[in-house]
């Protein structure tokens, strides 16, 4: 059975939430069911089926991220929350 396609908001809809030096935060539930990306109450939130171990759920993020946002990986960079569920992620302009 093929891995369903992750579920994302339009690229503008996350870009909206982008402040002025190019900072994000995202909410990230690891172990998920489904890979999605949804905007709830003015704020990111991400699923990815990854368990958070060895940095292999923040990885997830970001590509999952990049994908949505239709940038390069190496664009986008975590700057804060390596261990947490709460995480700023900064996108290279």
């Amino acid at each position: 059975m093929a891995k369903p396609k992750p579920d994302f908001p339009s690229a503008e809809a996350i870009r909206a939430l982008i402040d002025a030096e190019g900072r994000l935060a995202v909410r990230v539930t690891p172990g998920a069911r489904l890979e999605a990306l949804e905007i709830a109450g003015g704020r990111l939130l991400a699923k990815v089926r990854v368990k958070p171990q060895d940095g292999k759920a923040n990885a997830a993020v970001l590509a999952l991220l990049a994908g949505a946002l239709g940038v390069a990986t190496s664009r986008l960079s975590l700057l804060r929350g390596a261990t947490s569920r709460e995480k700023l992620v900064k996108l290279d302009l």
